[in-house]
């Protein structure tokens, strides 16, 4: 073992000659492992609402998204569009139709986004994890049937199995507005709704509605024109060679976006806060490093008749330098190795018992988790640096004068 740390591991677990230098060192200890600790819990947290998130997304966003940059449709019957399909990983190609409408129903009207998708669309999309109420289906051989937003449903109050039905309007894309009677300038839908749907994001619970792609292309006077293309996808896709593929089969004029793409803006705001939050956390860590440089400070005042006997055997300043500064890096590495493994029991005890409630009123009853190695990673990095920062400035300001004075003194 090198030297200096040797007897540093010999300074941090031997009793001093003063009893506050064991409680001063053993707080700085406590200081780092309670900073770790928290950092690990905190960031598993955010990883645990991130996954959370994306899972609610995934139910009702498709993996892979194709739309226009220009205009606002495309062409579904396209020889381009239909070569999607023989794309390696690619397990349906779902043409949709959206556009906004006003929906009424037996107690009021709101705005809505109608999202017009094929029958088959419950075989190749989550969102039938969703449903709070009712089924998913679209039409029979006696009606055609919507799914509501359950925000839309207690706006209009409509809801599974309503014998009332659910009337959307639309403006006539290629009508001019008749003033003597308004209503021939819109077109209308009447259907039942068989289910309400939930992902506790308002700018889906409020607003979407889905109905069946047919309805929706009458109501917004398309023929075979889409408004985005989605692609649904087997286990085994590579999603960057997918998106790739369906690039270069369509050429230039159309954006290809996953799943994180489609909502960057929130996912990029949740990484925002992480990192805004564990940066917050680092600032304690640095607080409570002072701990650290109080511990290797009284160690080094503690240890003064030991600093004349190294220098009797011939050590120098240097060698006796790294010896404190060793040990006011044990002190942080102590307080690392606990606080992490401390953090990483903790959060897998509330990933698997979930002792943390967040009460009846949220989507999961307790605080979610996931522990990504990376962070784990980052925290250890971080509390060393700090700790050993810490260490090394009452070694470099303190210790290189006085030592200097007790050799000049001994001899």
């Amino acid at each position: 073992m090198w030297l200096p740390l040797k007897i540093a591991v010999r300074y941090l677990f031997s009793k001093k000659s003063h009893t506050a230098v064991n409680a001063i060192s053993w707080v700085a200890v406590c200081g780092a492992a309670v900073s770790a600790m928290a950092m690990v819990c905190v960031l598993s947290v955010y990883n645990g609402f991130n996954q959370l998130i994306t899972s609610l997304y995934s139910d009702i966003d498709p993996q892979v998204e194709i739309t226009p940059l220009s205009g606002k449709t495309l062409d579904t019957s396209s020889p381009a569009v239909d070569s999607l399909r023989f794309i390696d990983g690619v397990t349906a190609v779902v043409p949709v139709v959206s556009d906004n409408a006003l929906a009424v129903g037996q107690g009021g009207q709101t705005p809505v986004t109608v999202k017009g998708v094929p029958d088959y669309y419950a075989s190749v999309s989550g969102i039938g994890n969703t449903l709070l109420d009712g089924y998913l289906a679209f039409n029979d051989s006696s009606a055609l049937y919507t799914v509501l937003g359950v925000g839309v449903a207690n706006v209009i109050k409509v809801g599974s199995g309503f014998s009332v039905p659910v009337e959307l309007y639309a403006p006539r894309r290629m009508a001019r507005v008749n003033m003597l009677n308004p209503s021939s300038s819109f077109n209308r839908a009447e259907l039942y709704c068989t289910g309400v749907f939930s992902v506790s994001q308002p700018e889906y619970d409020d607003k979407f509605v889905y109905v069946p792609i047919s309805v929706a292309r009458t109501l917004f006077d398309y023929t075979t024109e889409a408004t985005s293309v989605e692609l649904r996808l087997d286990d085994t896709a590579d999603m960057e060679r997918v998106k790739s593929e369906a690039a270069a089969l369509l050429g230039g004029g159309f954006a290809v976006k996953d799943l994180f793409e489609q909502q960057a803006e929130a996912f990029s705001m949740m990484k925002i806060e992480k990192w805004i939050t564990f940066a917050i956390l680092v600032f304690v860590m640095m607080i409570a490093a002072f701990n650290i440089a109080a511990s290797v400070s009284m160690l080094i005042i503690d240890k003064r008749p030991n600093v004349r006997t190294f220098y009797s055997l011939g050590a120098d300043g240097t060698l006796i330098s790294r010896v404190f500064l060793a040990e006011g890096f044990l002190v942080a590495a102590a307080g690392t190795v606990t606080g992490v493994a401390a953090g990483l029991i903790l959060s897998s005890v509330q990933e698997h018992f979930g002792l943390l409630s967040m009460g009846d009123s949220f989507i999961v009853e307790a605080y979610p988790v996931k522990v990504m190695w990376g962070d784990v990673a980052a925290v250890a990095a971080a509390t060393l640096a700090i700790g050993f920062a810490a260490a090394w400035y009452p070694v470099h300001y303190l210790s290189r004068r006085k030592l200097k004075e007790w050799s000049l003194n001994n001899h």
